[in-house]
């Protein structure tokens, strides 16, 4: 794996150009707590990077998930529309939200690796 952290708490496992698979952290997996439902955003949806492209809801509170890249959605995890509680017991594996083929390859180099994010996210 591959991955990079947007500010935005959204990893991205940028391994398969082709179809970058996205996420939620753990930190913000932890912050929500407990997942109990998922809105993802439609295969063949379109987004600039920032947009709103899905929502996350917890027993605690709601929360966007953004598109960490502009692109478009080729793929949803129904597996976690299904089972919510994925995104808190693996949401670096079976947790993950879409995958997105990516219009600006360029966008992936502001995103954050590890230690970047692990930093950042102290702050958060």
């Amino acid at each position: 794996m591959t991955v990079k952290y947007s500010r935005d708490h959204e990893w991205v496992d940028i391994s398969n150009h082709e179809a970058a698979t996205v996420g939620i952290t753990l930190h913000a997996q932890d912050a929500l707590g407990d997942v109990v439902f998922v809105d993802l955003p439609e295969v063949g949806a379109t987004f600039a990077q920032g947009e709103v492209a899905g929502v996350v809801e917890s027993v605690k509170a709601a929360a966007d998930v953004y598109m960490p890249v502009s692109g478009e959605v080729v793929e949803v995890n129904e597996a976690l529309r299904a089972d919510p509680s994925l995104a808190n017991t693996d949401p670096l594996g079976t947790g993950w939200f879409f995958r997105v083929r990516a219009s600006d390859m360029t966008q992936f180099d502001a995103l954050m690796d590890e230690p970047g994010y692990a930093e950042f996210a102290k702050g958060a």
